[in-house]
């Protein structure tokens, strides 16, 4: 996905990979669970032939550093702190599942750094009992601890973050994935409600559209983010 870069935040080194010409509006691409910027390869040429694209492996995941201490308030902070170092603003900020709720918080805490946000399939975190899945035998390329972390925070819910939806200035896109994704469309609908600027676009591909239907997320992102 890119150049690969490092840097140190927070006392993490977190590894990054940019596609796209300098000078190009920057744009932001942060993955879900399990996932690293790799991830991102099925839309990243698209993004790059008209931005400047950063894609993040985020704490414990792909290439970045596992320190054990894994949320979202972490993430938030790593993905902050990263764009400061960087020099971004103005970015389009893309992610997808949970990726997608560091999206919101960054874009809640910081709204100078963002000029729009894409979240994929993902809502901010609701209340729900969704089992901690057991590690699974074969070798997994991301440090497990992530995965209670996680799905315990989202099981949690956090309502201050639903209810800072209606502060977010920058307009937002809202990709949801159908009848075929385990995440509920109405929550997603819900959001696109409390956000002032916002479009809900459903590509009927499941929870993983950017990669099951790359051409389609491709299109819509950039027929939105360009108009």
């Amino acid at each position: 996905m890119g150049e690969a870069s490092g840097i140190v935040i927070n006392g993490v080194r977190l590894v990054y990979g940019v596609t796209g010409e300098p000078g190009a509006p920057p744009m932001v691409l942060l993955h879900a669970l399990g996932d690293s910027r790799a991830d991102w390869a099925p839309v990243s040429a698209r993004f790059a032939a008209r931005y400047r694209v950063y894609a993040v492996d985020l704490r414990g995941h792909g290439d970045s550093d596992r320190p054990g201490v894994y949320s979202f308030d972490a993430m938030s902070a790593d993905t902050v702190a990263l764009l400061d170092a960087l020099g971004l603003t103005g970015v389009v900020l893309v992610g997808h599942s949970m990726g997608g709720v560091v999206a919101y918080r960054v874009t809640v805490a910081r709204p100078d750094l963002v000029a729009r946000i894409v979240v994929e399939d993902v809502p901010p975190p609701y209340h729900r009992d969704r089992p901690v899945p057991e590690r699974p035998d074969e070798p997994i390329t991301f440090d497990w601890a992530v995965v209670p972390a996680i799905v315990g925070a989202v099981n949690a819910g956090d309502p201050q973050l639903w209810e800072a939806l209606s502060t977010i200035t920058a307009p937002a896109l809202i990709v949801g994935g159908g009848p075929d994704s385990h995440i509920p469309q109405d929550l997603l609908a819900d959001v696109a409600g409390r956000i002032p600027d916002a479009t809900l676009r459903t590509i009927p591909a499941g929870h993983n559209v950017h990669a099951d239907r790359p051409e389609d997320f491709a299109d819509t992102v950039l027929d939105w983010a360009l108009r």
